[in-house]
C-alpha cells in the first residue's frame, strides 16, 4: 500500500506530463480493471469499466474530435489515504476550431501505485456545446 504522499507524487508526475501534452503516463497509471465515472447527464456521462474500455472506446472516440494535442494543467492536488483529488484545466482545440478548455475535478482512488477508480466532475454545459455525442449515446 502506498502512502498518501507517494500517491500524490505519482499523480503530480502524471499531470506534469499532461501539461506538456504527454498522456502516456496517465494511461500507464491505470490498473487493468480501472473504472472511470463521468458525472452528469451529458451523452458522455456514465461509467467506463476496464482500461481497455476507457482507452479503446471513451478516450479514443473523444480524441478524434481534437485538432491539437490534449494538455491539462493541475492547479491543486490533494491526497488523503487512498484518494487523490486533482483540480485541473484542459487545453485543446476541436476540429471545428473551438476551444474546449474544460475545468475538472478528478477524485482518484489509488491502490499499489495504480489508479483504480476515477470520478470526474466537469462543466457539462461546455461538453454539450463543444463535443459531438459519442456513437453509443
Amino acid at each position: 500500500m502506498n502512502t498518501p504522499e507517494a500517491n500524490r507524487a505519482q499523480i503530480a508526475a502524471v499531470w506534469e506530463a499532461m501539461a506538456r501534452g504527454d498522456t502516456a503516463p496517465f494511461a500507464d497509471a491505470m490498473a487493468d480493471d480501472f473504472i472511470w465515472r463521468m458525472q452528469g447527464t451529458t451523452p458522455w456521462s456514465g461509467t467506463y469499466v476496464g482500461k481497455a474500455d476507457v482507452r479503446g472506446r471513451m478516450l479514443r472516440t473523444l480524441l478524434t474530435q481534437f485538432a491539437t494535442p490534449y494538455r491539462s494543467v493541475a492547479h491543486r492536488i490533494h491526497a488523503d489515504g487512498d484518494f487523490v483529488i486533482v483540480e485541473h484545466q484542459g487545453d485543446v482545440t476541436t476540429k471545428r476550431g473551438e476551444a474546449y478548455n474544460n475545468c475538472y475535478c478528478f477524485v482518484i482512488r489509488m491502490r499499489d501505485g495504480r489508479m483504480m477508480e476515477l470520478t470526474e466532475y466537469f462543466d457539462s454545459a461546455l461538453v454539450e456545446r463543444r463535443l459531438e455525442p459519442p456513437p453509443w449515446a
